[in-house]
């Protein structure tokens, strides 16, 4: 009985044994040997990893070079829009400069028109006169000169200048009585205001 039992023992621990070895041999069998890092392998991360960096320096300076065009574009942009207005502006202040000294030669023109005598009024002279006016006003036209309507019209400081105030019984009060001085617009400014009288 107890040779049985022995060889019972004896049985399992040869088992046991064999099922230690086997685990083992699995383990090993899983156990996957890590690759050793040539020298080589080393140059070829070192030289990856300076490219890495070399192309992130090389877009931050694109980056950093396509922010400077964009503002150097808008400041000249804006350069460009403020010389357009200044040259605007200054060609204004000059052709209002030319319209006041020429406007005082349609004051006359008009004067001498008016003075001709009746019985001249179909003279070569006369015509001639009326032709230069004309085409004197026309081109004064064409640059965006235009009569300021005054006569019978409401007062209005912003076109009309009072040097005087009468009475009537035609037109209501404040309305423009009579037109001393034919004012002129330029554009969307004044040249030279109205000179009138108002209906008080």
């Amino acid at each position: 009985m107890q040779e049985m039992e022995k060889d019972l023992e004896q049985q399992v621990e040869t088992q046991n044994d064999q099922d230690t070895k086997d685990t083992e041999n699995v383990n090993q069998k899983q156990e996957i040997p890590n690759p050793v890092e040539t020298k080589e392998d080393k140059k070829l991360a070192k030289k990856k990893e300076k490219e890495d960096k070399k192309k992130d320096k090389s877009k931050e300076q694109i980056e950093e070079l396509e922010d400077k065009l964009k503002r150097q574009m808008a400041e000249f942009e804006n350069f460009r829009k403020r010389s357009e207005k200044e040259k605007t502006m200054m060609f204004d202040m000059g052709a209002k400069s030319v319209i006041e000294k020429m406007l005082p030669v349609v004051d006359n023109f008009e004067r001498g028109i008016a003075a001709i005598p009746e019985q001249d009024q179909n003279s070569v002279f006369a015509d001639g006169m009326r032709m230069i006016y004309k085409q004197l006003m026309s081109e004064l036209e064409t640059i965006g000169v235009l009569p300021i309507d005054a006569a019978g019209k409401p007062f209005d400081p912003l076109l009309h200048h009072a040097v005087s105030q009468v009475d009537s019984d035609d037109l209501e009060s404040g309305s423009v009585f009579q037109e001393l001085q034919k004012g002129y617009t330029y554009r969307d400014g004044v040249v030279r205001y109205s000179m009138v009288s108002v209906v008080s």
